[in-house]
């Protein structure tokens, strides 16, 4: 299975944050994307929207903890993770998976080129591996159902 599958299934939003936003700004946008993190972006107008970090729920949890309640007023540029590891639509999704593990990361952003395409996340490989397993279990009932095999059928009394 290749990261563009899952992306297929998923969609294409992406969770974004200005550079120089504020980090309470990040958490808003996480809360309403329903994410733990998201892609942070520079706005410059010689080179277009860049990727230059993510930021995630965990970043803020330790700097809270380190700093206090101060951070939230930073710009995210104080907390992100700059030069994130990324993969491409056509990667393995055991790739992810071993750069997730390898790093302790929970987002990966999906690049093509240098266009950013979406961003998976471990829930995103959990679901998917979820619905293969369910396939996997729905398979053998159809299977036997087309066969000519009669279950019977017990109601609960």
């Amino acid at each position: 299975m290749k990261v563009e599958d899952i992306l297929r299934k998923k969609g294409t939003r992406i969770g974004m944050v200005r550079i120089n936003e504020t980090v309470a700004t990040a958490l808003r946008l996480m809360k309403a994307e329903n994410t733990g993190a998201l892609v942070v972006k520079d706005v410059c107008r010689t080179e277009g929207n860049t990727v230059v970090g993510v930021i995630s729920e965990r970043d803020v949890v330790r700097a809270l903890v380190d700093r206090g309640p101060g951070i939230l007023e930073q710009a995210v540029s104080a907390l992100m993770t700059r030069d994130p590891y990324c993969c491409s639509p056509s990667d393995p999704v055991r790739h992810v998976l071993s750069l997730m593990d390898e790093h302790g990361i929970r987002h990966v952003p999906v690049l093509e080129g240098s266009t950013l395409v979406g961003v998976v996340s471990v829930r995103d490989l959990i679901r998917r591996q979820l619905e293969d397993m369910q396939a996997d279990d729905i398979a053998p009932v159809a299977a036997a159902a087309s066969d000519g095999w009669d279950f019977p059928v017990v109601a609960n009394q």
